[in-house]
């Protein structure tokens, strides 16, 4: 099968012919015919995961993934060859990636059908961010009336973020450069856009008192617990922690993406019935797939789908 991966660190990832995976006990083996780019991938490919997993080279990058069931391993029950599935590849060791034409994912964790009326590149970008977006917005609680700060707006998790939160009734101050990406956030459904250069200013004429809710998915951490209301509840998706928490009356917590198969499903329902709308920028075949690390590293809008 044709995959893209890479042979150690590194290395440039490149399109290469690998042996097509078999699945275990508990296992599914998954035709993937769409998947998108990741910050994720960025760490993996710079070597910043080393220590952190174990890395079974060559590793395929590509967190996400869509495609058709083409095999079950033994035990299998949830899923037949030939339903339509999407997620998150969350095996154990680095090595197999949504970037290559089939990848082997558990069935209990993960995974998820593909309802009617989601295609599979917008499932194929919808599992990774949307995960740490819902995640992070459960973990905020955001009320109706609450104004929310979401530092790192423009990318995937944020775009998901903004409109999950607005759903909720909160009102959004979204980071984002003046121009397209002030048009992208407030399309999504923010309220304000803010510029990062001087996201404390322009954040405090809009809440003198500071705000109930952040999000920090990108930027200084500081900056982003400093514009808080006392009372107020922060996640960051960058393990930012705030000093002193409970001297300033605020909740922080730190988010990690938990792509289990109802997370993934309701975030599906959502998309399907309207709620939710996958922001894909640009898509690549996987031909190409290097090109979109590369111009998801030079600074993207939205979610970089490639179609395999």
């Amino acid at each position: 099968m044709r995959a893209l991966a890479f042979p150690g660190f590194g290395a440039a990832p490149a399109l290469t012919d690998l042996a097509r995976p078999e699945p275990a006990p508990g296992e599914v083996l998954v035709r993937v015919l769409a998947s998108s780019v990741n910050g994720f991938d960025l760490g993996v490919l710079g070597g910043f995961l080393k220590g952190v997993f174990e890395h079974e080279f060559p590793v395929v990058l590509g967190k996400d993934f869509a495609g058709e069931v083409a095999a079950v391993g033994a035990g299998v029950t949830g899923v037949n060859v030939g339903d339509h599935v999407f997620g998150v590849v969350m095996r154990p060791a680095l090595g197999q990636g949504g970037f290559a034409e089939y990848v082997v994912v558990s069935e209990q964790y993960g995974l998820a059908r593909i309802p009617d009326g989601l295609d599979h590149p917008r499932a194929g970008a919808l599992g990774l961010a949307g995960t740490a977006a819902l995640n992070a917005v459960d973990a905020i609680a955001p009320e109706s009336g609450d104004t929310v700060l979401i530092s790192g707006a423009t990318g995937g998790v944020g775009a998901y973020a903004i409109q999950l939160a607005a759903a909720r009734g909160a009102t959004v101050i979204a980071t984002a450069e003046p121009g397209a990406q002030a048009a992208f956030v407030t399309g999504l459904g923010a309220t304000w856009a803010v510029d990062h250069a001087d996201l404390q200013a322009q954040v405090r004429a809009i809440a003198p008192d500071g705000v109930r809710t952040a999000l920090h998915l990108a930027g200084d951490g500081p900056t982003v617990a400093g514009l808080l209301a006392r009372g107020g509840r922060m996640a960051s998706t960058l393990h930012f922690t705030v000093d002193d928490p409970a001297e300033r009356g605020i909740k922080a917590t730190v988010v990690m993406a938990d792509p289990s198969p109802a997370t993934l499903a309701r975030l599906a329902a959502e998309v399907v019935e309207g709620r939710l709308r996958v922001p894909l920028a640009r898509t690549y075949a996987l031909a190409d797939a290097a090109q979109a690390i590369a111009d998801f590293t030079a600074g993207t809008v939205g979610k970089l789908a490639v179609t395999i």
